[in-house]
C-alpha cells in the first residue's frame, strides 16, 4: 500500500522513495527479495503521477501500474515486476570533481554562439529565456538519442519552469538538474573528459550543439564573481 508524505519542495527528493524489486526471479517464494532504486528523474515523474492521482506513470521501457502495484514492460505486458515506496536512506554519496574540467568546453560554447566577453546570461538577462529553451530543446535530443526520453522531458520541464526568472533562479535550477542521477549528468561527464583528447574531437565537438546552452547556463555562476582555482564541484548520488 502506497503512502504520501508531504514536503515543502517541489524540488526535494526527501519524499518518497520508489523502488522495484530486482531479483531475477520477483515472484520466486525461494530466492532473496532484492529492491533497487530508481533514477531521481524517474522517481520524480512517478512521484508527480501518484500526487496528481494518475492511473500510470509512463518511464523509459516501462510503466508504473499504481492500483497494481506493477512496474510493466511497454513492449510485453507479460513482463512485470512488483514496486512499492519507503522512506529514502538517510546517507547519500558525493561525487568529488575538478570544476575546472568545464572550463575549455565553455570556452568552445562562447566561441560557437560567437558571444562577447560581455555576453553572458548573468549580464545580459534578455538572453536567459533564449538560453533556457535552447537548453531544455538540447536535453531531449541528447535524451531521445540515447532512449531516455521521458526522464529528458522531464528535466527540460523542470528547466522551463524558470525560464522566465533571473539568473540567479535559473542558475539553482541547473545546479538541481545537474545533481539528480540521470543521464544528463553522466552524457556531459563523458563529453567533458574527452576535451582536448585528440583522438575523440570529432565526439565531444558534436556535442557542442545540444549542450552549449545548459553548459553554460551551469558555468555563469552568479554567486561566484570572483575567480576561483582548486575548485570543488560536488553532486549528490543516492
Amino acid at each position: 500500500m502506497a503512502y504520501a508524505i508531504p514536503t515543502a519542495s517541489n524540488n526535494s527528493l526527501n519524499h518518497i522513495d520508489w523502488t522495484w524489486q530486482s531479483n531475477p526471479d520477483p515472484w520466486s517464494t525461494a530466492e532473496t527479495t532484492e529492491w533497487n532504486h530508481y533514477s531521481d528523474v524517474e522517481n520524480l515523474i512517478i512521484q508527480e503521477a501518484f500526487s496528481n492521482k494518475q492511473a500510470q506513470a509512463l518511464l523509459d521501457g516501462y510503466y508504473i501500474d499504481f492500483k497494481n502495484n506493477r512496474q510493466i514492460s511497454n513492449t510485453n505486458s507479460h513482463k512485470q515486476r512488483p514496486r512499492f515506496m519507503d522512506l529514502p536512506v538517510a546517507s547519500r554519496g558525493s561525487f568529488d570533481g575538478q570544476y575546472d574540467w568545464i572550463s575549455p568546453f565553455v570556452i568552445e560554447i562562447r566561441r560557437n554562439l560567437k558571444l562577447k566577453p560581455e555576453e553572458l546570461p548573468s549580464k545580459k538577462r534578455d538572453m536567459i529565456p533564449m538560453l533556457v529553451e535552447e537548453a531544455a530543446r538540447g536535453i531531449i535530443e541528447e535524451g531521445k538519442y540515447i532512449g531516455k526520453e521521458r526522464q529528458a522531458e522531464k528535466l527540460a520541464k523542470i528547466l522551463r519552469e524558470q525560464k522566465n526568472k533571473g539568473i540567479k533562479e535559473v542558475w539553482q535550477q541547473c545546479a538541481y538538474i545537474y545533481s539528480l542521477e540521470s543521464f544528463l549528468y553522466k552524457t556531459l561527464h563523458t563529453t567533458m573528459r574527452l576535451v582536448g583528447d585528440k583522438d575523440h574531437e570529432q565526439e565531444w565537438r558534436s556535442k557542442i550543439r545540444t549542450l552549449r546552452p545548459f553548459c553554460l547556463l551551469l558555468w555563469n555562476d552568479p554567486f561566484n564573481t570572483k575567480l576561483k582555482t582548486k575548485k570543488t564541484l560536488y553532486r549528490t548520488n543516492c
